[in-house]
């Protein structure tokens, strides 16, 4: 009789044991995907700010949340400030002519302005470009500074940098209201606006963007200190800026 009391209560605590270890193995899957989504959203991210991405058009739908709180939850805005303040850092050991030559370039879109409430109803990316959806809504003309880009473009004009703001909108469309999209957040006392022209259309951004750095490098003479985008396009090909700085972007990508 022991040994049929022991034999049983042996097997109950096998069976006890069995039942835990399913519960624990069972119960975590949802929380265990969650992770592993995260974890792969994080990589994506990664790899799309370092380049390793390219060509990408949409945003995974699985990142859809993963994207949409790194862009409204704080983590763009300090990744920002703390870009800004390296840019501050190497501004602070740059030693002007008296020539007036002393260039820096800014990208528009997603750099001086933000498209963030456009691009909320598009899920953050996960949809696909609409390019009239778009067009509308930069027609508007109410697109918010983004803050540290508007503090450091003020530091450069009060500095004495001659700062060009090029953009790939089109010259024909969007050049009046841009122009007074960038007045109303205070965008006041740059060089120039540069909108994609005519002779332009059909360029890939970085081809488009090399071809007016070269002008103002080859043709106008100015020194080219730094140069400020969310796209690689603003800132790869040719006649390159002395220092680039590449802002946060995995909504969308530019070639």
């Amino acid at each position: 009789m022991k040994r049929l009391v022991l034999f049983v209560l042996f097997v109950l605590s096998k069976m006890v044991a069995s039942a835990k270890s399913f519960d624990q193995s069972s119960r975590p899957i949802g929380g265990r995907l969650e992770a592993f989504s995260l974890s792969y959203c994080l990589s994506w991210r990664l790899a799309v700010e370092t380049n390793n991405i390219k060509g990408w058009r949409t945003v995974p739908v699985q990142c859809l949340h993963h994207v949409e709180a790194y862009m409204i939850g704080g983590q763009y805005d300090s990744d920002l400030n703390l870009i800004v303040d390296q840019i501050n850092n190497y501004i602070d050991r740059i030693t002007l002519s008296d020539d007036g030559l002393d260039a820096w370039i800014l990208d528009v879109d997603d750099t001086c302005l933000s498209n963030i409430f456009y691009y909320k109803g598009k899920r953050f990316g996960v949809d696909p470009y609409d390019p009239q959806a778009f067009k509308e809504w930069a027609l508007r003309g109410i697109c918010p500074a983004i803050p540290s880009i508007l503090r450091l473009f003020l530091k450069l004009v009060e500095n004495g940098f001659k700062v060009f703001l090029i953009t790939g909108r089109d010259e024909t469309t969007f050049a009046q209201p841009t122009l007074h999209n960038l007045h109303f957040q205070g965008f006041f006392g740059f060089e120039r606006l540069i909108l994609r022209s005519e002779a332009h259309k059909g360029q890939s951004g970085m081809v488009y963007k090399s071809e007016i750095r070269r002008k103002l490098l080859e043709e106008e003479g100015f020194r080219i200190w730094g140069n400020v985008g969310d796209q690689w396009s603003d800132l790869h090909g040719q006649f390159l800026a002395n220092a680039t700085f590449k802002l946060p972007n995995p909504m969308y990508f530019v070639p």
